[in-house]
Order: structure tokens, then sequence, then C-alpha cells
């Protein structure tokens, strides 16, 4: 047997990763212990209130969860009865018999394995001390249990803890999945864990998984009665099916929330600010060709860019969005250098004199079409710059051809009187 431990920040998302398993057909709940009810009377929200209520009873915790799984041997064929046995023992040994606890079996693989969910939260609010687990309790457990149950042991594979993998859920496909489990599971985690100012800087994130706040418009009733409302987008960022209310989700992302939110995040976004200025710094000194080679060029630093464009392709806004220190700032508020079209301007070749800024090209285009495409671009905005300057020239000493309004008549000098 091999014990696997993870301490995850969300208890929303530990269960929403065995819960969505489980309406898969990927995975059964199969035991509940020290819950008020048996495993098949309690529904999600029943499992979720009881973990909430125990860990805030601990506020300054920072770890507070456990999910762990206990992988067996291919060979072993293992009944429900005999792995609630083996989990319910481990948990004992590990100390964690009086706590809540969730038993999940998986069929997902080709071994038979459970995940268990558990809180390190006493009832008297004191926390379990979860230091060094997996080398110490764990692994004691697992060599124990091994030979309790007979199971074929596992050959110089240890127990671990490990930290839970960095967040990365994916887009939201509409119709493919419920659309509010689908909106939660996005917010619970971009909502607490990204520092953003402003809505227009949370949908730069919540765009890349095909989600946006949308305040409607400014003369309409949502935005004058300050609510708020989330859509899923299709592919090409158009908004499709049933607006969701902010209100009804259970992740605080209500206006007034997020409100308060951006207030701390501005501050607390502050340090990373010139770690993001380096790291873009140090990707235009390597003189990407085109701003889709610059964009290319962040996402290996683990950073995506988030374009604003106008009706008519004009590029005049860029965001960054830093998945390491999960920060978000606009070009501007980095400095001037850092807004859309100093960027562009930064990017421009000086060896090449037509190398003009990508001023209506598409980030998504192949790069060798883009490239084609900027070249076209700024071969066409020289010549008619070319023309107008040309024709402010030809008109020069022909008045009529201006605006009255433009024209001043000259003041006649006064003679003076010798």
């Amino acid at each position: 047997m091999v014990a696997k431990i993870t301490t995850p920040h969300s208890i929303l998302r530990v269960l929403n990763y065995n819960e969505k398993k489980v309406q898969r057909g990927a995975a059964e709940c199969i035991y509940a212990g020290n819950f008020l009810s048996d495993v098949k009377d309690l529904n999600f929200f029943n499992k979720l209130e009881c973990f909430k209520y125990r860990t805030a009873l601990n506020q300054r915790a920072t770890t507070n969860m456990l999910h762990i799984s206990l992988n067996f041997d291919p060979r072993e064929k293992l009944s429900h009865a005999k792995l609630i046995s083996i989990a319910s023992a481990y948990i004992e040994k590990i100390g964690f018999a009086a706590q809540p606890f969730l038993i999940y079996q998986h069929h997902d693989a080709g071994h038979p394995h459970v995940h268990i969910v558990t809180t390190s939260i006493l009832e008297n609010g004191k926390r379990i001390n979860t230091f060094n687990i997996g080398k110490n309790q764990s692994e004691t457990a697992r060599k124990e249990i091994e030979i309790q149950f007979d199971l074929i042991k596992a050959a110089g594979r240890k127990s671990k803890i490990e930290p839970l993998k960095p967040f990365s859920p994916t887009k939201i496909q509409y119709g493919f999945a419920e659309t509010k489990r689908g909106i939660t599971n996005v917010l619970d985690e971009v909502i607490n864990d990204y520092k953003y100012t402003s809505i227009p800087e949370l949908n730069a994130i919540l765009k890349l998984y095909n989600l946006i706040a949308d305040r409607g418009s400014e003369g309409g009733r949502i935005y004058k009665n300050r609510g708020l409302v989330y859509r899923i987008l299709d592919n090409d960022n158009k908004k499709i099916g049933v607006p969701i209310k902010a209100s009804s989700i259970y992740a605080k992302a209500t206006l007034n929330s997020l409100e308060e939110k951006f207030i701390g995040n501005k501050k607390a976004r502050e340090p990373f600010k010139q770690k993001l200025k380096t790291v873009i710094d140090w990707t235009l000194s390597k003189k990407p060709s085109t701003l889709s080679q610059f964009i290319k060029d962040l996402q290996r630093e683990k950073i995506n860019v988030s374009l604003r464009r106008n009706d008519s392709g004009f590029l005049y806004g860029i965001t960054f969005i830093d998945h390491r220190t999960k920060s978000v700032f606009n070009g501007s508020d980095l400095g001037k250098s850092y807004s859309a079209s100093a960027i562009q301007q930064r990017l421009i070749n000086p060896n090449e004199k037509n190398d003009l800024p990508d001023l209506i090209g598409r980030v998504n285009k192949p790069e060798s079409k883009e490239q084609n495409n900027d070249l076209t671009c700024s071969r066409n905005t020289a010549k008619k710059s070319e023309e107008l300057i040309q024709l402010l020239l030809n008109n020069q000493g022909n008045e009529s051809r201006f605006p009255s309004d433009f024209l001043k008549k000259k003041k006649k000098g006064r003679k003076r009187n010798l």
C-alpha cells in the first residue's frame, strides 16, 4: 500500500474533485466517519457545511484539511467493507480517529485506491500538528496495515506528503457540465487567491476559463441595483447560456464582496510589481518579432496577457496575469513603458524602417501568417502616412480648401507717425 497526503487550501475544491467523479460514475462515496448522518443521507452541501463548521473554529490555521489517497497493488481484490476497514484503521493510526472524514473509492485507475477527505481542526478549535506526518505517522501506519490486512507490500515505496498541484481548472464548456457547478469551481480558486483591483482585471483571469463577470449595461436594472452576474463564454468570447446571479453562488463573489477585495488586493500585489516588470523587460530584451511572439514568450514564464481592443481592432489596453505570484496588473499600472502603446513601440526593430506596431493583428493567428499580416499592415500604414503628408504639401498656398474657421486674417500693422 502507498499513501499520499496533500494539504489543499480549499475545502470546496477538494470536495468538488471527488464529488464530480461520483457524478460521472468514476467514484463512490462509501463511508462518512463522525458525521451526524449516514453516508447515503448526505448530499454535497451537508458534507461541505460539516467541514466548514469545523475549520471555522480556527481562523488562524493556514492548513486545515488533508486529502489522502491510499493506493493498492493491481492484484489486490478489495471489497467496500475491506476498503472501509483499511481506511478507518489508517485514519486512527495517524491520529485522526475523532475527526469527520469521508472515504471515496475511485474507479478511474488501473489499481484499487481510495481517497480520504478530513480536517485537522479539533472540536475544541486546536489544530492537529501535521508536520512530517507523511514521513512519520503515515509511514508507520502503512507498514502496520500491510501486515494487519495481509496486503501486498509496496517494496521501497514510502508514504509522502506533497503540495497540491497548481490551480489549473479546465475551461468551462457550455453543455458539457452543470453551469453553476462549473462557474463555482473557477470562482472558488480565483476569487480568493488572485490579487486584482477591478472587475476588468478579474475578467482578465476569468476569460482564461471561458467565464466573465458582467454588470450589465450602465443604464440597465442590474447595473443600477449594483448587481453582478456570471456568464459563460464560447470559443469566440461571446456570452452563451443563462446568466448566474453572483448572490446564488457559494463563493463570496458579489460586487460588494469584490470591492472589499479590490482595496486589500491593491496593497497585497504591490511587492510583486517589480518582479513582473523585470520578467517583461527580460522578455523584450530577447527581441520578439511580433506581439504574438511576445505573448508566447511570457506564457513560458507563467504570465498570461489579456489584450483590449476597440470595435475597429485598435489595441488600447493590456493586462498581465502573473500566475506565479497570482497578481494582476494593467500595463499602465506598472508604468508608462508597460502600457499597450509603449509595449508595441518597444517591439519595433530599429533596423527595419517599416516594422511598425501591430495595431490590428490577431493574437491567435499562426505566427507565419501573422508576421505577413504585420508586414502588410505596416506597409499600408506607411503608404497612407506618405500620401497624407503629400496632400498637405500640395495644399500649401491654396487656403480655399480649408474651412473658414481655420483661416485667420492677417492684421495690418499700424504705421507710426514720424
